[in-house]
Formats: structure tokens, sequence, C-alpha cells
């Protein structure tokens, strides 16, 4: 059986921490994964993330994308 690959974001405030809530899924398809992203990233932003780095099977893939506050 092959294992697909695994995609998610990792949400990070402006300090550089991670931030637990809210949190990413997870996804089976890169595109997947950028659609929510792109559906979601201004209630992120008021939520308090300032960048999101999308990771595959938890390595993460530069560069971060930053997510500026309405």
């Amino acid at each position: 059986m092959a294992v697909r690959p695994r995609w998610q974001w990792r949400l990070l405030a402006a300090d550089g921490a991670d931030v637990e809530r809210p949190g990413s899924p997870v996804f089976l398809a890169r595109f997947e994964a950028e659609q929510w992203l792109g559906e979601h990233w201004r209630a992120l932003a008021r939520q308090g993330v300032r960048r999101a780095v999308l990771q595959n099977d938890g390595v993460d893939l530069p560069p971060a994308l930053e997510l500026a506050a309405d």
C-alpha cells in the first residue's frame, strides 16, 4: 500500500511562536492545503496568525507566507 504525502500549515504568531489554535487540518494534496489557506487567511490573521509555512510530512517548505490583518 502506497502512503500518500501529508500536507498541513504551520501557523506562527508575530513573535515566531507556533499557534496551537486555530490549527491547520491535514490534507492529502498540496492543492487542497493551498486552497484552504486561500479561503481562511483573513480569519486566521484576525486570530493572531502572522505567518503560515506549508509542511510536507512535517518538513517546512519555504518561503513562509505573511498574513496581514485587514
